[in-house]
């Protein structure tokens, strides 16, 4: 069989309230063009389906019309997980009406684990690969809440739920590995040793629930993951991977390459694995330095290899104030306004001040640039600046989880 990977999509996603629909649309035709030039069997997509559990109509819409059009390609069975972002109530709603179509949807974690064990047969009905679909796992789900236990001894909790819940799968996957039929397993986590972009929220408490690639059983023959939005693979093991996001959802992305993989099983074992870069449409790009040196970026910038306008985040750096500076910047973006647009204008670096005022500096960053912990951790720093804030810290992401799991339930 062939498999494609893939993840992350965050449809309806927003960047400083602007929409990224035209973006992902891009990006959704181009999959199903990938799908059929490359004879896909199986489709797998690893969590984070939308940006937030309450999508908008766009973001559904996008959503139902590629799985409409998907099932008249070549590809037969369709498999997707939820991830911390998607609503398992959400995912799950037209769930029995996919499954006639051979979607397969598993929004959150299963009260019967054999709910998560797909098996995928061919054309001639023989059985071709078994598939392990694990959604994100919350707190409620891998480990029972234990009144005054140490933050230490939570973390160590939820490592060891997780990979008991892939553990469990190792018994009722044997009998296929008897008969030679290779095993897939799913997942959406923070793998230890995993690269890590701003545009992921933290998942768990911080990022509780890192387990290691040797936690993985070996009986999988490949790993699919999502949550982290940089292709890679896990601790330099072959078959652990992220596939990463379709499109670069922040600026800490800008260089980043994103992809898609491609597996081939043949003779129960993963025989290939290639990866195939997606094609951008709109690029985000980070003009910093001096006045002079962000005109001329500006100016020198060339769009033409894009079909959108990009968006840009700009920091000037300065020996000391230029009253006009605001509207100098506006002047050499009104040149390109057909290719260009400010998107993120950092409070300029004065050099001559920067020992004194680089912490003021530094926290004049604009809030939607923060995460709700940065926030919180800049009040604490603010309003006890003498006092250790690590166990404010742990409480405050202790209650952003809850509140997003209430969110997603």
């Amino acid at each position: 069989m062939r498999v494609l990977h893939t993840s992350d999509w965050h449809l309806g996603q927003r960047l400083v309230n602007l929409e990224r629909t035209e973006e992902h649309q891009h990006f959704l035709d181009w999959l199903l063009q990938t799908i059929e030039s490359e004879e896909v069997e199986v489709l797998l997509m690893a969590g984070d389906v939308f940006d937030t559990g309450v999508p908008s109509n766009t973001a559904l819409r996008q959503y139902y019309n590629f799985l409409t059009r998907v099932c008249a390609t070549c590809c037969r069975h369709i498999i997707i997980t939820g991830g911390n972002h998607d609503s398992v109530s959400t995912l799950n709603a037209p769930k029995e009406l996919l499954d006639c179509f051979n979607i397969k949807v598993i929004g959150g974690a299963t009260a019967d684990l054999l709910d998560e064990l797909i098996e995928l047969r061919d054309e001639n009905g023989q059985l071709e690969l078994v598939v392990c679909a694990v959604p994100f796992l919350r707190d409620r789900d891998v480990r029972l809440s234990v009144p005054g236990e140490s933050y230490e001894e939570r973390e160590q909790r939820i490592k060891q739920g997780i990979a008991a819940h892939y553990a469990a799968f190792v018994p009722h996957v044997h009998p296929y590995k008897d008969q030679g039929i290779p095993v897939v397993a799913m997942g959406h986590l923070f793998a230890a040793g995993g690269s890590a972009s701003d545009s992921e929220k933290e998942i768990h408490v911080g990022n509780l629930g890192q387990i290691g690639a040797d936690q993985f059983p070996k009986e999988f023959d490949y790993v699919a993951l999502g949550h982290l939005h940089r292709p890679q693979q896990v601790n330099k093991a072959h078959h652990i991977r992220y596939s990463g996001s379709p499109i670069p959802l922040s600026f800490s992305e800008v260089t980043d390459k994103k992809v898609v993989y491609v597996l081939d099983f043949e003779n129960g074992q993963l025989t290939d694995l290639k990866e195939i870069a997606i094609p951008v449409c709109r690029k985000l790009v980070r003009f910093k330095g001096s006045l002079e040196e962000v005109k001329q970026k500006i100016a020198v910038y060339d769009n033409s290899s894009y079909t959108l306008p990009a968006w840009a985040e700009l920091q000037v750096e300065l020996d000391a104030p230029i009253p006009d500076l605001n509207q100098q910047l506006e002047e050499a973006l009104q040149l390109k306004s057909d290719e260009l647009q400010l998107l993120i204008h950092r409070p300029p670096l004065i050099k001559t001040v920067r020992k004194t005022l680089e912490q003021e500096v530094r926290e004049e960053v604009d809030l939607h640039t923060l995460s709700e912990k940065e926030v919180f951790l800049k009040r604490c720093e603010s309003a006890f600046p003498e006092s250790d804030h690590t166990e404010l810290q742990s409480t405050f992401s202790e209650l952003l989880e809850l509140m997003r799991q209430e969110e997603n339930f």
